[in-house]
């Protein structure tokens, strides 16, 4: 267990650290984002440092390959996973920057980046017959076997674009990722008694917490420079590759379905989005007053400082709930 906090606190050090270089960089390369002019609160953001997601995905990163050890092949593979959605990512905040516009990549190109990430990564989980998911708030499991493949593709789209969607205000991605993340690490560790031996190994299951916790360290560092009133954002750079990390450990570990339950804020994000355009094509009214639903309740007068403590408090309880089931 000792490595895991050390893990933790090592991450979070080395993206504190990196974060006071990194963000004077940026600033200087006038790496900045454009805010959408409809979003008149945000308007003092125009021009704050993006990318900043390349900071946690860093520390993350190296820490992880620092404390690994035994098998980890499939963490090997959330890590690729993750930083292919990254590249994708910064060719999308890339994009913004050179254009000074506040979309990059058309929304049919970056799905099709993402779904063909996504689908190579779940025809190998599949041909490694990883098809075993956990049921939440239960300690058993089920083999889903062929629909694994649709499930999977699915839960990448929507998980990436979901924490895309969240990423609207200072710290809220990063807060409900870091809380998350750390929770999930928490519930692999405590699952490899009935998972180690049945579809993957011991060391790729602990090394899969290892990647999660070193994230979560990773993300808690950020926050110093994110948090209300942000000196950088973490861009696509950042929201796609969190979302790939997220996904991808899901998957091979196994964890798909905690991504929706412990996630229930990122799900909110996508879901009110949707509920939204649907509504206002079919009456040319809104539901909400702004989608995704963060801006609603920003829109209703809560403060950001409030919401975001709201959407990590709301994930904590309930990823504490389903640590419970295994205790």
């Amino acid at each position: 267990m000792k490595i895991y906090v050390l893990a933790f606190i090592l991450s979070a050090l080395i993206a504190v650290l990196s974060g006071f270089a990194i963000v004077p960089a940026l600033k200087r390369l006038k790496i900045g984002q454009n805010i959408l002019g409809y979003v008149e609160e945000h308007n003092y953001k125009s021009g704050t440092p993006t990318m900043g997601g390349v900071i946690f995905v860093f520390a993350a990163v190296v820490v992880f390959f620092l404390f690994s050890s035994g098998s980890r092949y499939l963490a090997n593979v959330c890590v690729v996973v993750g930083l292919s959605y990254m590249a994708v990512g910064m060719i999308d905040d890339g994009i913004k920057v050179v254009l000074k516009r506040n979309e990059g990549l058309s929304a049919l190109q970056k799905t099709l980046f993402e779904f063909a990430i996504a689908t190579v990564v779940v025809i190998f989980a599949f041909s490694r017959g990883l098809t075993v998911i956990f049921i939440p708030f239960t300690t058993n499991s089920v083999s889903v076997g062929g629909w694994f493949i649709p499930l999977g593709i699915f839960v990448f789209l929507a998980t990436t674009n979901s924490v895309n969607l969240t990423d609207g205000l200072d710290g809220l991605a990063g807060g409900v990722s870091y809380v998350y993340l750390l929770i999930v690490a928490v519930i692999t560790l405590l699952q490899i008694s009935v998972a180690g031996g049945n579809f993957v190994s011991s060391a790729d299951y602990k090394n899969i917490a290892l990647l999660e916790i070193s994230l979560s360290g990773g993300v808690l560092g950020y926050l110093l420079f994110n948090t209300f009133k942000a000196s950088v954002f973490m861009g696509d750079t950042g929201s796609l590759s969190l979302g790939g990390f997220i996904a991808s450990c899901g998957i091979l570990g196994g964890n798909v379905l905690y991504i929706p339950v412990i996630g229930i804020t990122f799900v909110l994000s996508s879901v009110s989005v949707i509920i939204q355009v649907l509504h206002y094509k079919r009456t040319k009214n809104r539901i909400f007053l702004m989608a995704p639903l963060h801006h609603h309740f920003q829109h209703k007068g809560y403060a950001e400082s409030k919401i975001v403590f709201a959407y990590k408090f709301a994930t904590l309880l309930i990823g504490l709930f389903c640590i419970v089931f295994y205790l």
